[in-house]
């Protein structure tokens, strides 16, 4: 079933040059641990809390956030936490988007069954939109 988890937050990246400046920075200002996730040749981070709380899928309980080297996929994003929200249907938010004045960043990307775009609203700011089919 597309669309699970339809205007809920799914996930929060922070991609940045600096990744793992970063990742320690948060580690110890937030108390995060991390664990390291090969992606395209590098080694990005999933941020766990110390404590659980609901989570969008499976074995997420602890994932807090990622933090992602600005490179590959990333390269262009802005050093912003981008906010990934769930939609019903990603080919007609997108639609709805250019319609109502917002702008897609990026094509669309995929993420296993899953598929994703970055956009911005009409006031410039980013996110992203997150169509879940796992």
């Amino acid at each position: 079933m597309p669309g699970k988890h339809v205007g809920q937050i799914l996930w929060t990246d922070l991609t940045v040059s600096n990744c793992e400046e970063v990742r320690a920075f948060y580690e110890a200002v937030i108390g995060w641990s991390s664990t390291g996730l090969e992606m395209e040749g590098r080694t990005d981070y999933l941020m766990a809390a110390p404590d659980p709380r609901p989570a969008p899928q499976e074995g997420m309980e602890k994932t807090a956030a990622g933090i992602c080297h600005a490179m590959g996929d990333n390269a262009g994003l802005p050093p912003q936490w981008l906010i990934y929200w769930g939609v019903a249907d990603l080919d007609a938010s997108m639609t709805a988007c250019e319609k109502l004045g917002g702008k897609l960043i990026s094509g669309i990307k995929g993420y296993g069954n899953n598929r994703y775009c970055v956009i911005s609203d009409p006031a410039g700011a980013v996110c992203a939109i997150f169509e879940q089919n796992d």
